[in-house]
């Protein structure tokens, strides 16, 4: 049933197009040292800030569907929000009550997964992100299933853990491992045999997303089921020697395989079962394509284990990856990008290939593919493969190029951007990078909204979550904390912190007023404002938008 906006009966009449930017992970916090986006030079952003509306709004907790006001939001969370006008249960919070009241360990996947290993006196081998950080994964819904394989009588489990060091603390990775082991030692008994086998950094190995470098899901393969790589008597050793060895924070960390007597203690064979454990669908496609798929050639997987293979949750619903999953991902439907299409209006959707996902697939409602071939665009400019804090403009110019061309043609009545910078650059917890970062972004905001003007269109910008806007580990008084030689103490994660939402528009306010900023506004009202400008009424099941038409 096609999905029809109704016409405002006084519509705002926009003569332009209604651009939508997302400035990933810039948040609103104090103006300090640990603030790279009021440190940097970026006169726009400070002129539009200060001379036009500007509300904030949530961006993390309860209001992206996470499970409490403690949970960081994330960018794959924001663009659901964003682009449904709607807050679902996420991920987290799904995982979390599916193991609370049991249906995870009822499903047929897990059942699957336990019975094979019975069966074949096999190996149960976990793969995830390796922290509390609740962005990805969480290390409680790991403990959970290890607690209960054991009580099902699983014999021998392996884990693959990948280090963190940018949801949590960029060093904090003996915080989880130290603790961790204490647990694995409380467990381990003559009938159950348990430990760490491989791991390594996030940003190194496994974790890739878009497709932007396989070679990192190559060397997963090779350390994870391959058990190949430099050797170690445990993970607390591994992390040590390469601190010292190479001075990376742990994102960056090696590959490591844990071995005895020269042997790896946890190589991935026929008969296994293997469950990737994060929850978040975007850096586990790639190697959930690398279990499931026997046709697959993105590299030489050398040997194939015949195993039986789950995710978390379905990380793509389209394509169905992985084909097992453990949790069902929530259902979003009802987007913005169903609705304009429905409706006849045209859209682009543009970034670099670090956020593509996130203003089609997420923006979407975790959906592959378009709504409409004929009214939708899409473009992807390749990001760079280099250590972002080496080039923190990333592609910000070269998508503007593009996306003023776009503004220019007159194709699109609606388009959408997002600007990867602040994020992608501040979580390497590199302050002067980030700053560089913004102020590239601030550029190509003076060229982005110059043509806006040109077009009498209006600008909506915001931002996903917070990030760049809290480079310092802070204590509770806003002190940045210290390292022992006196440094600050680097964050890499994102924030709590609010985030913009401005309405640029030199032509059309005496049209609408700006609701009172109360403090309850989210992410999710974005989409029904969009619509307002677009000249349509949001439907009944958005949230409300944040003017009002007059």
């Amino acid at each position: 049933m096609a999905k029809i906006l109704n016409k405002l009966e006084n519509p705002i009449g926009v003569e332009g197009p209604v651009l939508t930017i997302v400035m990933d992970g810039v948040g609103i916090a104090p103006d300090t040292v640990a603030n790279a986006v009021s440190q940097a030079y970026t006169p726009t952003l400070d002129m539009i800030m200060a001379k036009y509306p500007c509300v904030k709004l949530k961006a993390h907790g309860t209001a992206v569907g996470l499970p409490t006001d403690d949970d960081m939001g994330n960018s794959e969370v924001g663009h659901n929000a964003l682009g449904s006008g709607q807050v679902f249960a996420q991920g987290a919070k799904l995982v979390s009550e599916s193991i609370a009241n049991g249906k995870m360990f009822a499903s047929n996947t897990w059942q699957n997964i336990v019975a094979n290993v019975k069966d074949n006196d096999s190996t149960l081998h976990f793969i995830g992100l390796f922290s509390d950080g609740n962005v990805h994964s969480h290390i409680d819904h790991l403990k959970a299933m290890i607690d209960r394989a054991k009580a099902e009588n699983v014999k021998r489990v392996r884990l693959h853990i990948l280090i963190d060091g940018r949801d949590v603390g960029e060093t904090s990775a003996l915080d989880y491992i130290v603790p961790f082991e204490e647990y694995l030692d409380s467990l381990r008994t003559p009938d159950f045999d348990i430990m760490i086998a491989s791991g390594g950094g996030r940003m190194v190995i496994t974790m890739d997303r878009y497709e932007a470098n396989w070679q990192m899901v190559e060397l997963g393969w090779k350390t994870h089921v391959l058990g190949e790589g430099r050797q170690f008597c445990c993970a607390k050793k591994a992390v040590e020697t390469y601190r010292e060895e190479y001075k990376v924070i742990d994102q960056d960390l090696p590959p490591f395989v844990i071995a005895k007597d020269g042997e790896p203690v946890g190589t991935i064979n026929d008969g296994d079962s293997v469950i990737f454990y994060n929850f978040r669908g975007d850096r586990a496609i790639e190697i959930s394509k690398a279990f499931d798929d026997k046709e697959f050639t993105k590299f030489d997987r050398v040997r194939y284990p015949n195993v039986v293979y789950a995710g978390m949750l379905e990380y793509d619903g389209d394509l169905h990856i992985p084909s097992s999953y453990l949790v069902n991902p929530p259902e979003i439907t009802n987007t913005m990008g169903e609705y304009l299409a429905d409706s006849g209006i045209s859209q682009l959707a543009i970034s670099e290939t670090q956020k593509y996902g996130h203003v089609t697939y997420f923006w979407n409602g975790n959906k592959s593919g378009k709504f409409s071939d004929e009214l939708e665009t899409y473009i992807e400019i390749p990001s760079d493969v280099v250590p972002f804090e080496q080039r923190p403009w990333m592609k910000c110019a070269e998508i503007t190029d593009k996306l003023i061309e776009s503004l220019e043609s007159g194709k699109f009545t609606t388009l959408r951007v997002n600007f990867p910078n602040g994020d992608m650059v501040g979580h390497t917890g590199n302050i002067l990078a980030t700053r560089c970062s913004m102020e590239a972004l601030d550029l190509q905001l003076k060229r982005i909204l110059d043509v806006v003007d040109r077009l009498k269109g209006v600008a909506l910008i915001t931002a996903d979550h917070g990030n760049a806007d809290e480079m310092y580990e802070l204590d509770k008084k806003g002190t940045p904390k210290q390292n022992k030689d006196g440094s600050y103490k680097a964050k890499t994660s994102h924030t709590l912190n609010p985030v913009p939402f401005i309405i640029y528009d030199n032509y059309y306010s005496d049209k609408y007023t700006v609701k009172a900023d109360n403090g309850e506004f989210g992410l999710s009202n974005v989409a029904a404002t969009c619509v307002n400008f677009l000249g349509y009424e949001a439907p009944s099941m958005w949230d409300a938008s944040i003017i009002e038409v007059k």
